[in-house]
């Protein structure tokens, strides 16, 4: 069965970084693309990365952290990052990684179910 076990995430100052990583399993991981959202208290889930199936090679960014984030994939270890750099306040959130099918801008979760996500504050 799916699961998705996000990791990675803390308090940081503004200016800091931040690498999360997304644990996957219950499927096969190479054939997806994966993407990474993030839901601030009162706010909508919003679509942040995602990146294409096998090689990666194609990613999307929101245009808030176009610049500043960077997501990748390891295969090998069917493990999804996502590198924030230059954090800012309104980067905080609560965020998950998913199995997602369509065009990455629009990419939906595959199977429908998340995990927990994993904690970014960035305040000083």
């Amino acid at each position: 069965q799916l699961q998705l076990v996000e990791s990675g995430g803390g308090l940081v100052q503004p200016g800091g970084s931040l690498r999360l990583s997304c644990a996957a399993s219950g499927f096969t991981f190479s054939g997806y693309a994966m993407s990474w959202y993030r839901q601030a208290p009162g706010k909508e889930r919003e679509l942040v990365a995602a990146i294409s199936s096998r090689g990666g090679s194609i990613t999307y960014y929101v245009d808030s952290v176009k610049g500043r984030c960077t997501i990748s994939r390891d295969n090998a270890k069917n493990t999804v990052y996502l590198q924030m750099n230059s954090l800012k306040p309104e980067d905080t959130a609560v965020y998950y990684c998913n199995v997602v099918v369509g065009a990455l801008s629009s990419s939906r979760p595959a199977f429908g179910s998340w995990g927990q996500g994993t904690q970014v504050t960035v305040s000083s």
